[in-house]
């Protein structure tokens, strides 16, 4: 889906100083036109304090020309005594943790020693609260679960707190649809964030998330893909020698190629760089879906292929010694060096860097944000064309299915056991409003197994020979893969897990919830736990109704976005109506549908007719008391 084109906005009129020096006085006489547009000429006064946008003031050119004419080693002291004053005094200087804390939301505190598993919210990343990243549960080594539930104003376990705005605490909410009716991926909104080091970006990056009020904001960051140093440029980092702001140090393919993969929808592997050792952990971040995804690094805009990846492109433009303070408060708190080291980089490397590949790249942004995470009005105008872009995004899927596809020959892909008097008299139980409880389950566990029997065996077999006990060969079937995982989508589809289990030795199981918005009546993404490996998977998908289709669908993205090939999946349900057969088969037509009975049609709630009513309360007893 083709996203429209963002035009350029500057909130002070820099135009081409990053390119040329003999330009920048000229930003002196337009003083006056605080936001300009590219196309169109637009003029908002008052909109910033003059005085403090420029940083090209008579005093300032004195203190760098000063400065320049100044020795290193006293520089270096003309700059430690600076900092003293920021830090007593200045407004801007924060004790923020910056980008040094990966941040990476795992629901319900998934333990970290199950590797094995990729177990992630739709939405991995989220910014949290201060107070969160400080909470016990973060200590021991547990991750957090988060959701977002609207105007909330009720008070929340702080270890449960991830972001606090406006008097309101953000929970992880379902993820709605990210594909149309045809199961084709719709494009996340990618925006970019550049600037210096300690400019603000993370700061930046926060408020738009907060600003934004929706789930699914994944945050990555630049300092992921730094590479991995060999002996001599270890050796050099240590002495505060190796230029980490140099375009040399990221490992921009690898980059490239995680930040397509988040823009197509498809499950990534994120490193994570330890600044303190100069290498990448062990452990890798699981990040998957997102409708908006924020990456922000200080050479951000420097590489082609990522520019043409985003589709707002923001710089943050903070003044020189506020950023020195920020750098220098940072990485002796949090890094471990020492003040003479810090400076000594700053000034033979991070400031040069800044003039060489940072300052330059201004020219492509459309958005240029002075004052960092403080200027509310630049993050709100952001913030209105995000949501925006969003809702041109966005669309009725289960509405559309249920009026789709009627009238048409079953497809080819559609494997329906056949209704022999035994299948008959099974639904004949199950479908009985006056069935127990008991019966219901032993009955519906019955016809489960028959339904994940027939699943088995449409998967590939190959013929094979063994020697009975009375030592004659038999040419016998064995099935040519032997790495079967069963998916369940809660939770109704957790009650075919079992039949699964009994049929296949050591299988695997996933989960995946999904849940129906009340009041969109959309289905919504809450929480996946899948196999790493799961690409490698035969994998039969769980559910034991299917109406319209829409969250059978959302499960078969979620499995092709962890590259699962479509023809290694089988969804394996007791009840389809005919119009979920068809949407399934249309979105994804080499997808295998197992089902032991067909239902004409759906009412006005999506409940099949005449169906089984809600399986899931049947089986677990959850259905409403006619005493209440």
């Amino acid at each position: 889906m083709s996203v429209t084109q963002t035009k350029q906005i500057k909130f002070y009129n820099p135009a081409s100083s990053a390119s040329s020096d003999s330009k920048a006085s000229n930003n002196n006489n337009n003083s006056n036109k605080d936001v300009t547009t590219k196309g169109k000429a637009a003029t908002v006064s008052s909109v910033f304090p003059t005085a403090a946008l420029l940083t090209t003031t008579t005093a300032l050119q004195q203190q760098q020309q000063q400065l320049q004419a100044t020795p290193p080693h006293a520089q270096i002291e003309l700059l430690h005594n600076k900092l003293k004053k920021l830090t007593n005094g200045h407004s801007h200087i924060d004790d923020r943790s910056d980008v040094t804390e990966p941040l990476h939301i795992d629901p319900f505190g998934v333990d970290q020693g199950t590797s094995e598993l990729n177990c992630c919210p739709a939405s991995p990343t989220t910014v949290p609260a201060k107070s969160s990243l400080e909470s016990p549960m973060r200590k021991s080594g547990r991750r957090q679960r988060t959701t977002s539930i609207g105007n909330q104003t009720t008070t929340a376990n702080p270890s449960e707190c991830i972001i606090r705005s406006n008097n309101r605490t953000i929970y992880t909410a379902g993820r709605p649809p990210w594909y149309n009716c045809a199961g084709q991926q719709v494009e996340p909104f990618v925006i970019g964030i550049c600037g210096g080091s300690a400019s603000g970006k993370t700061t930046v990056a926060e408020k738009i998330i907060e600003s934004l009020d929706v789930p699914w904001v994944t945050l990555l960051s630049m300092d992921c893909f730094y590479k991995i140093l060999n002996e001599k440029q270890h050796e050099q980092a240590i002495i505060n020698e190796y230029n980490f702001d140099h375009p040399d140090a990221f490992d921009i393919d690898l980059l490239v190629d995680v930040l397509t993969k988040l823009k197509e929808g498809r499950k990534v592997e994120v490193p994570v760089y330890n600044f303190v050792t100069h290498g990448r952990e062990s452990q890798t971040k699981t990040m998957y879906g997102a409708n908006v995804i924020i990456f922000e690094g200080i050479l951000t805009f420097h590489s082609p292929e990522v520019l043409k990846l985003l589709d707002m492109k923001i710089f943050v433009d903070t003044d020189p010694d506020i950023r020195l303070a920020r750098r220098l408060k940072r990485d002796i708190s949090q890094r471990g060096r020492d003040l003479r080291g810090v400076l000594k980089q700053y000034l033979n490397m991070v400031k040069p860097s800044y003039a060489n590949y940072i300052a330059p790249t201004m020219a492509h942004a459309d958005i240029i944000v002075p004052r960092g995470g403080e200027n509310t009005v630049a993050i709100a105008l952001i913030v209105q064309h995000v949501h925006t872009q969003l809702q041109l995004r966005g669309f009725k899927l289960r509405e559309t299915l249920a009026n789709s596809y009627k009238d048409q020959p079953m497809p080819d892909s559609l494997h329906l056991l056949h209704p022999t008097p035994q299948i008959k008299g099974l639904h004949t139980f199950i479908r009985c409003k006056n069935t127990s409880r008991d019966e219901f389950i032993f009955y519906s566990k019955r016809l489960i197994r028959l339904v994940i029997e027939y699943a088995l065996s449409l998967f590939p077999f190959k013929a094979t020979c063994v020697e009975t006990p009375q030592g004659v060969l038999y040419e016998g079937k064995r099935m040519e893969s032997r790495k079967i995982c069963g998916v369940s989508i809660l939770r109704a589809g957790e009650t075919m897990e079992q039949a699964v289990c009994d049929v296949c030795k050591d299988i695997r199981i996933g989960k995946i919830l999904i849940q129906t918005n009340l009041k969109t009546g959309e289905p919504e993404l809450y929480y996946l736990r899948l196999p790493k490996d799961i690409k490698d998977y035969k994998v039969i998908l769980m559910d034991a109704t299917v109406a319209t289709g829409a969250a059978a669908m959302m499960a078969i993205r979620v499995l092709l976005d962890h590259d699962v090939p479509e023809q290694n999946i089988i969804l394996a349900s007791l009840l389809m109506a005919e119009i979920g057969v068809h949407s399934i088969a249309y979105a994804f037509p080499k997808v295998k549908i197992v089902t032991s009975a067909l239902d004409p049609e759906i009412n006005s709630k999506f409940y099949v007719i005449p169906g089984i009513g809600n399986f899931g309360d049947r089986y677990f007893g959850t259905e409403p008391s006619d005493e209440y």
